[in-house]
């Protein structure tokens, strides 16, 4: 374990020693920062720090060093703290110094008291994000993390056995009972939770809150704190991360790492309810916050912790098997990638048998699935993202479990994923875009809040006849548009506002899909298994658990790729497309082009060729040729178009 636990588990006194030796310097504060980061470059470090991710709350100290792996679902408007705060000891009119940063509420000694008019005292500004566990995270992930972490935990002697357990409902009874809590902590901390509520001060803040144990079909359900996860049966700790440095940075959607210290004092609770009961006897003009927005806000800590972060990390990936940041030219990261990249061939074969049988033995079919897998949008031109590249698999049984064990089977390739189940009633009431919450002042989470590089199955097979209403209709109308665009547009009443994304969505239909996509491959089962559920527990089972690492480390690792076309292969593909028009017109359009052009680049990625060769692009031709045919020979079969 690392050197000494002091950073661990009193982060606060590590802070504290730079505050006392430096004073008011603005240095201090970067020495804190250098520490940390220190720290966290000694030999496994980051595996000995708590995550909120892995362990209970009520197991973590409050104060101590954690770390969390979250998404950035809501953003609230920066808030105000006393960076610097000086407090008179009443009997001897000693006037202590005192740091603010990474704290919620003001620590005051005994017989202390916060002179609020000190000339001394400094007002600073941080910026508060909502955080959620990353949605439809993978099992394998979260259990990859867990083996991998070696943190020492125990029980937190801070909270009582009933605090530990206490349900949601019971939470919401200490609120509407407040007096509950206060008696519990009457005379403990008076001071710090007094000046606490003059120096927090509640700012006026911008949008956000959240759930769990949602209803698949209906995602938020009125209840009493509505964690405002994403999706459906999601869990996990949702957190106010209060950010100190380049906030603007991050943004909405962003998938963070983050490193401070967990705050989850009890004092918060008793404030905020005390703040509600206050805000009654206030001028209401005066009062700009409502107390639905106050709730929303500020919900007790023993359900929403609060994380001051010190260090924090946009994630590329949440990938576990590979190193954090691809782009870097570290000798360690470059190692990796070569020592992968030197047995690839083996890889992508195996693979591709492996997803051969879990398509019932159509290999056409397992090429376009690994070429989808590993797309991603790499740039814009204009409104138009390159790189998307939608596959609808059509021909898939209807009503039957075929989309479902397909999923589960790509649930064991990629980081994150969710299967939309295309119904009727889940159109007309699943709420599919976030929206603006002006009463709440939040951003109500929809289904379509997703990372970069989530891997979105649309089952079409469920789809049964009937009426689509008017949130029907707009939802339909969102999955036309993320497919197209790569994009959802987020309703903020009077205005719409476009959060551009990279989605990976495969739609599975019986037919051709009601929905917009890059390509169409007709499945041509060679075999139907009597059970689909042994059958995939079978093909599960038969893979062994280091080829199955191989294979997630291949789909994700050929997305951060570089890819380039030359300029002689440029000028072979222009003079073969003029060939081809001149022997028909009809055979090849500049759309047609377009997609032999982003074939061949997943092709070449798949292989591990970071441009383009005239072998892969003949390869490209010959596998878009047989889709064709096959979707013709369909066409022909059932004597309409598919």
């Amino acid at each position: 374990m690392p050197c000494g636990e002091d950073w661990l588990s009193h982060p606060l006194g590590i802070v504290q020693g730079f505050f006392a030796q430096n004073g008011v310097s603005p240095d201090w504060e970067k020495k804190v920062i250098d520490y940390f980061k220190e720290k966290l470059k000694e030999n496994n470090a980051p595996k000995w720090v708590p995550s909120l991710n892995e362990v209970p709350l009520h197991y973590l100290k409050p104060n101590s060093f954690v770390k969390f792996r979250c998404m950035i679902q809501d953003m609230f408007d920066p808030e105000f703290y006393m960076g610097v705060y000086e407090t008179v000891n009443q009997n001897t009119k000693a006037r202590v110094l005192h740091f603010g940063k990474y704290r919620d509420v003001a620590e005051c000694g005994p017989q202390q008291e916060l002179d609020l008019n000190s000339p001394r005292s400094t007002t600073l500004e941080r910026q508060t994000f909502y955080c959620v566990p990353v949605p439809g995270e993978s099992t394998w992930v979260k259990e990859a993390y867990v083996n991998a972490n070696q943190a020492r935990v125990s029980p937190s002697t801070s909270y009582t056995p009933s605090r530990h357990k206490r349900s949601y409902e019971d939470d919401e009874d200490m609120d509407l009972q407040p007096h509950k809590q206060k008696d519990q902590h009457a005379g403990a901390r008076q001071a710090g939770s007094a000046s606490g509520l003059q120096w927090c001060g509640e700012p006026k803040r911008l949008e956000t809150e959240a759930s769990s144990g949602q209803h698949p079909n209906s995602l938020h359900l009125s209840s009493p704190f509505d964690l405002n996860f994403p999706l459906p049966g999601e869990k996990g700790p949702a957190c106010l991360v209060k950010v100190y440095e380049d906030w603007d940075g991050f943004k909405v959607n962003d998938v963070l790492e983050l490193y401070g210290v967990l705050s989850v004092d009890p004092v918060l609770s008793v404030l905020n309810t005390d703040e509600r009961d206050a805000s009654v006897l206030l001028d209401p003009m005066e009062c700009t916050d409502t107390a639905e927005e106050q709730r929303v806000h500020s919900p007790p800590a023993s359900l929403v912790p609060r994380i001051h972060v010190i260090l924090a990390q946009k994630l590329q990936h949440i990938n576990p098997l590979l190193p954090a940041c691809l782009n870097k030219e570290e000798s360690r990261t470059c190692k990796f990638v070569s020592a992968f990249m030197s047995e690839l061939s083996p890889v992508r074969a195996e693979l591709l048998g492996f997803l051969t049988h879990a398509l019932l033995g159509d290999s056409l079919a397992a090429e376009y699935l690994i070429l989808h897998l590993i797309s991603a949008v790499y740039t814009r031109r204009d409104v138009l993202p390159l790189g998307k590249f939608t596959v609808n698999l059509s021909g898939c049984p209807r009503n039957s479990t075929f989309t479902e064990h397909l999923y589960r089977i790509i649930q064991h390739l990629v980081p994150a994923s969710f299967r939309l189940q295309m119904t009727i009633e889940n159109m007309n009431h699943l709420k599919f875009t976030p929206h603006k919450d002006y009463t709440a002042n939040r951003l109500v989470s929809g289904l379509l809040q997703l990372p970069n590089n989530t891997s979105l199955i649309i089952d079409e097979t469920l789809l049964e006849q009937g009426q689509l209403d008017t949130p029907g209709v707009h939802n339909v109308t969102a999955l036309s548009n993320l497919i197209t665009w790569q994009k959802v547009d987020y309703d903020f009443s009077y205005h719409q506002m476009e959060f551009p994304c990279s989605i990976n969505v495969l739609i599975t239909s019986e037919g051709r899909s009601l929905l917009p996509a890059d390509c169409q491959i007709h499945l041509q089962p060679q075999l139907i298994p009597p059970n689909m559920e042994e059958y995939t527990n079978s093909l599960l089972s038969a893979v062994l658990p280091s080829v199955l690492n191989k294979f997630r480390i291949y789909l994700t690792l050929l997305r951060f790729l570089d890819y380039s076309i030359s300029d002689e292969i440029t000028k072979a593909v222009e003079d073969d497309f003029v060939e081809m028009r001149k022997n028909d017109p009809q055979s090849i359009t500049a759309d047609d082009l377009h997609q032999l052009l982003v074939v061949a680049r997943f092709l070449s990625l798949s292989a591990g060729q970071t441009t383009l060769s005239r072998e892969r692009w003949l390869r490209a031709k010959q596998l878009e040729s047989l889709r064709r045919n096959r979707l013709q020979q369909q066409k022909c079969v059932n004597g309409n178009e598919l």
